[in-house]
């Protein structure tokens, strides 16, 4: 119940009852009206022309849709929800003064249509002119959760782009990754451009030794936001990869996560706020031949990533999953793959930042939500397998298929 006080006290009271009305009216009544109500006994109104029969059973679509998107958007607390509410009222607006004058014999129609239509248009102009009722209010990560971030695998691609978001949200910057001359280009970009404070370490987050120096070496810090980012690919059929190099993946992807995380997390339990970044991926939501490693250790990332989101919403600790398909980075290379387009990471990073503290996961990118979920969960693991080795094997070199 907790959560759910929680949620409802995001908006504000009368967006809240149009959120109720809209919820009913899309999930009850409309579908009631679809499917239960004889089509001799329907009718619609659309700007005060009613439809009767046949005609109002297809007009119902509409409304069902409306409704359905204001709920979602109402809910989500999207940008288009104010607009929409905003336009579907001056529908209603002009529906309740013209119904009236056409429906209603002798003088009363007009002063019910004014009263009716007075309503419904001081509603739309309270929607129009009240943008900030309908928006959560916006901090910064900084005074959300405090000063010090740490992004692993920050020296590029999607790390170093968590780094310059983070940066332009006031936290100030511990920059992790193997390669210590590219994590301090990015330090000094993010210092000059930004002004906020940076601390530099160089380590390999697949040894167990060179991750607890980390933790002793931030240990004066109190790091306020995770992002568990730091990881590679392989591409390859299983029986060609090196072995070492696979087992290197499963401690980088897997043991870095937990270990860092259960390093940090009691100091964001005591100060009672903090976020957890797990960077997975799409690839862990299907089988993944010729990454098969790659995708289950991702797919580890992923539900490790949203059970923390359920234990942790009520301490004051936002956790999100953050599940990329291809982007613009240094992954082709170092995989061994066929060079092929990605998203930006920026667009992923602002997918991520965007859902932290409202979701457990967000997959970044509309056909990779399509293949993380509508295709993950129609499709049988068989054929998703076949069709996966058959995508994977064009970008993968021969030699390796």
């Amino acid at each position: 119940m907790s959560w759910v006080r929680v949620q409802w006290a995001r908006r504000h009271p009368a967006v809240n009852a149009i959120l109720l009305f809209s919820a009913y009216m899309s999930l009850v009544y409309v579908p009631w009206d679809f499917f239960a109500k004889p089509v001799a006994l329907d009718h619609e109104v659309w700007f005060g022309v009613v439809f009767r029969g046949g005609m109002a059973k297809v007009l119902e679509i509409p409304h069902f849709l409306v409704y359905g998107a204001l709920t979602i958007g109402l809910w989500g607390q999207r940008s288009w929800a104010r607009p929409l509410l905003a336009a579907y009222g001056a529908q209603v607006t002009i529906a309740n003064v013209v119904w009236p004058l056409l429906s209603i014999e002798g003088w009363m129609r007009f002063p019910f249509a004014l009263a009716a239509g007075g309503a419904f248009a001081a509603l739309t102009l309270w929607a129009w002119r009240n943008e900030e009722l309908f928006t959560p209010h916006r901090v910064s990560m900084r005074e959300r959760y405090g000063e010090w971030a740490l992004v692993t695998g920050a020296s590029a691609g999607i790390g170093a782009a968590f780094t310059r978001a983070l940066a332009r949200e006031g936290h100030s910057i511990v920059l992790v990754a193997r390669r210590e001359p590219e994590l301090r280009a990015v330090a000094e970009e993010i210092e000059k451009e930004a002004g906020v404070a940076t601390r530099v370490v160089a380590c390999d987050l697949a040894d167990d030794a060179a991750r607890r120096e980390l933790v002793r070496r931030v240990a004066d810090l109190e790091i306020a936001t995770l992002v568990n980012n730091a990881g590679f690919g392989y591409a390859g059929r299983f029986d060609k990869q090196d072995p070492e190099r696979l087992v290197r993946m499963v401690r980088l992807h897997c043991e870095a996560p937990v270990a860092l995380t259960a390093a940090f997390l009691p100091g964001m339990k005591e100060r009672g706020r903090g976020a957890v970044v797990v960077v997975g991926s799409v690839a862990g939501s299907q089988p993944l031949p010729l990454h098969a490693v790659y995708s289950a250790t991702k797919s580890f990332d992923n539900l490790f990533g949203e059970a923390l989101w359920a234990e942790l919403r009520e301490c004051g600790i936002d956790v999100v999953s953050l599940l990329p398909g291809s982007t613009e980075s240094e992954f082709h290379e170092v995989a061994g793959e066929v060079p092929h387009a990605g998203a930006s990471a920026a667009s992923v990073v602002a997918s991520a930042l965007g859902a932290l503290g409202h979701k457990p996961s967000v997959v970044a990118g509309a056909f990779n939500w399509v293949r993380a979920n509508a295709v993950s969960r129609l499709l049988p693991r068989s054929t998703q397998a076949l069709v996966a080795k058959a995508v994977i094997s064009r970008q993968t070199p021969a030699d390796m298929r």
